[in-house]
């Protein structure tokens, strides 16, 4: 099986196991967290790191990582590429923005994205009947299953929507030109807002909040693994009602402090030594509780 079809099969059965349908994809972080159980995290990195996968065979664990970006539809494409190593237990995701000299299964992962983000019956049902496309069209598929440009033009060549020469034509152009030209730049920015932003693996973060509630720990914490302030985390946790649990110190308690005897003999014995002007005195005091 080639990688083009290795990769539509995979995307069509990840599809169809998760209930999703042909319809565009939303939230692709927490569609894939909520999956697979892998922790996901929008994260600083290096300009030409995009994302990547790590697997810990030992502990059977899987992390997938992306880069903070102004360029949303490459950080949805990067996140669909890695979650098709995911599948294929590929032993490294490597790095998804290295485009040259491909690996087979570098090839492999980008069919999946794509057919997963751009199902051909998805395509095919939103352009319905539609006779030659115009570049107004592709700004709706690109608009309608926020991929980038080159994405669609490819799934609409491929899907037999377009040809050759219109695909070659239309390759070059991006999302930003297509927003412009086609009157959804506001929704453009938006998304480029949202894919900025750090974001931290929802199940750790569901952890440390229980733990914050059991007051077991700080909101800086919590602060710092959202990269916000923590004045900013504690107003949003309050908010939300989620305050520490106050935990009493039972050996604090007077009440349940022990009866002490003490013993001052040996203090009675030196003040009698000779060179002390005191007279000993015999003091046996007891304190309770």
């Amino acid at each position: 099986m080639s990688a083009e079809a290795e990769g539509r099969a995979t995307a069509e059965r990840f599809r169809e196991e998760q209930n999703l349908g042909v319809q565009p994809l939303g939230d692709l972080v927490a569609i894939i967290e909520q999956a697979t159980g892998i922790d996901v995290a929008v994260l600083e990195a290096d300009q030409d790191q995009h994302g990547l996968m790590m697997r810990d065979p030992r502990r059977d664990a899987v992390f997938i990582g992306v880069a903070r970006t102004r360029n949303p539809m490459r950080q949805r494409s990067t996140l669909a590429h890695e979650l098709g190593h995911v599948l294929f237990t590929d032993v490294t995701g490597g790095s998804a923005g290295a485009w040259s000299h491909r690996s087979p299964e570098e090839i492999r992962a980008d069919a999946f994205a794509r057919h997963l983000l751009v199902p051909v019956e998805g395509l095919r049902e939103f352009l319905g009947g539609r006779g030659p496309l115009t570049q107004s069209d592709l700004s709706e598929v690109v608009q309608r299953f926020l991929v980038s440009p080159k994405i669609a033009v490819i799934a609409l060549c491929r899907a037999g929507h377009i040809d050759e020469a219109t695909k070659q034509e239309w390759l070059p152009l991006t999302t930003p030109r297509l927003a412009t030209r086609f009157g959804w730049s506001d929704q453009y920015r938006a998304l480029q807002d949202e894919s900025a932003r750090r974001r931290a693996p929802q199940r750790l973060l569901a952890r440390a909040i229980s733990a914050y509630a059991e007051g077991v720990l700080s909101v800086q914490a919590i602060a710092t693994l959202r990269g916000i302030t923590r004045q900013e985390a504690e107003a949003e946790l309050r908010e939300a009602g989620v305050v520490p649990r106050e935990r009493p110190v039972a050996w604090a308690d007077p009440d349940e402090l022990p009866d002490v005897d003490v013993d001052l003999a040996a203090l009675d014995e030196a003040l009698a030594e000779p060179g002390h002007g005191s007279r000993p005195v015999d003091v046996t005091a007891r304190e309770n509780g």
